[in-house]
């Protein structure tokens, strides 16, 4: 694992509703996200996991703190530039999968790059290599729907990594898979994370899934809870002291 951070979050609030309906998502929540580790975050419904990693991503914005993704802070960040940072510098796992039924495995994984404007040769031997890497070489013209449940997680794993981002953020990534399944995908995200030195957040509520992490963040309540000994800590010092 690198000692470069590739994003970490300062003092993060978040609230919604207003009045006796207010909930309070966050409550002063601080992260570092390294490059080469996978960090899991854990906690029960409604800890705050989903609205953390929305503000990492540039999804949402704070009420309080600051995120920083390399030199940009995203409470700061134009539209134009958050867009750009979605397509340059991350990559998400989505639960439900989210591709695109009417493209083949190939062009969902091709997709972000025609976006960025990636050559096409270029993108099709990317897509070949990715294709490959997750073990779907041989289902390239295959639609999702054509696909089982692992295979299309594994499909969104490779689109993730399509324009090879530094943060790579999973939310519940093997909520819909059964437990062989769930297994082999986060072995394939921990062995990538080392791979390609990507620094990559995954919520679970899966107790296995931890033991792929190099570090735990616990949530509850909104808050960090504090690990306790033996544990990795949720929040390691600053590089710079």
């Amino acid at each position: 694992m690198s000692e470069q951070i590739v994003a970490r979050a300062e003092r993060l609030r978040r609230s919604y509703g207003h009045g006796p309906a207010e909930v309070h998502a966050l409550l002063d929540v601080s992260v570092q996200l390294r490059a080469g580790e996978l960090v899991v975050l854990r906690g029960p419904s409604g800890a705050g996991k989903t609205t953390l990693l929305n503000l990492l991503g540039g999804l949402d914005k704070a009420d309080a703190g600051e995120v920083w993704v390399g030199e940009l802070e995203l409470g700061a960040a134009s539209e134009d530039e958050l867009v750009e940072l979605r397509r340059h510098e991350l990559g998400y796992i989505f639960q439900t999968f989210a591709l695109l039924p009417v493209l083949s495995a190939s062009e969902n994984i091709e997709l972000p790059m025609r976006l960025r404007g990636v050559p096409i040769a270029e993108r099709r031997e990317r897509t070949r290599e990715l294709l490959a890497t997750v073990g779907l070489a041989d289902h390239a013209e295959q639609r999702p729907g054509e696909l089982s449940g692992g295979q299309q997680q594994r499909l969104g794993i490779a689109r993730s990594l399509a324009n090879e981002p530094r943060l790579l953020i999973a939310d519940e990534p093997t909520g819909q898979l059964d437990s062989a399944n769930a297994e082999a995908m986060m072995s394939l995200i921990a062995s990538l994370v080392h791979e390609r030195g990507v620094a990559v957040i995954v919520s679970t509520h899966d107790p296995r899934m931890a033991e792929h992490a190099d570090r735990i963040i616990d949530l509850r309540d909104g808050q960090l809870v504090p690990p306790k000994p033996g544990r990795h800590l949720s929040a390691p010092p600053r590089a710079d002291g």
